[in-house]
């Protein structure tokens, strides 16, 4: 999807990089696919952690653990709105995806002062279907595909996640 919508993935510093050099916090998927090492480079997202998920399931989801559907997670970024809508097109048209659901925080009908801090994106819970993610026994895993535009990317640093956190623990979500 991201190389044909020109996504982003966030990556690694370069350790050899020269002191003070601009850091480039992104690739793109294209250019990645050619590097022998970019499964060192990517910031591969993580699994929910176990805290988090227990933390979620009582205060948002009443202990309901089939409500819990974003424990695997990517990021995709784009530099533009256009590529942002292009790449969900090409999940929702992929035969090997079912779609579980949508969050568009994109939407002008979202509050994103509200809810959010203003941080904006598009989630998507989707499942793999192809046959191989069958013989894996894992086509009715439910993951996160999370696409974004790059300034709110750059705020999933530390330091904005940190300030996320305290909000939403402020509204016990």
């Amino acid at each position: 999807w991201a190389h044909a919508t020109n996504g982003l993935f966030f990556v690694r510093p370069d350790p050899n990089a020269p002191r003070g050099a601009a850091k480039n916090e992104f690739r793109s998927w294209r250019d990645l696919c050619s590097d022998p090492q970019a499964d060192n480079v990517i910031k591969w997202g993580t699994l929910k952690s176990a805290e988090r998920a227990i933390e979620k399931l009582v205060r948002s989801y009443e202990g309901k653990c089939g409500r819990l559907l974003d424990v695997c997670r990517q990021s995709i970024a784009f530099t533009s709105l256009q590529d942002l809508a292009n790449c969900l097109e090409v999940i929702a048209d992929d035969e090997q995806v079912a779609i579980i659901s949508v969050k568009n925080r994109m939407s002008h009908n979202y509050d994103a002062k509200t809810h959010s801090l203003g941080y904006r994106d598009v989630n998507i819970n989707l499942r793999f279907t192809s046959p191989l993610a069958q013989r894996l026994c894992v086509h009715l895993h439910i993951c996160e595909v999370q696409l974004l535009l790059t300034p709110f990317a750059k705020l999933k640093s530390s330091a904005g996640h940190k300030r996320y956190v305290a909000f939403r623990n402020a509204r016990g979500k």
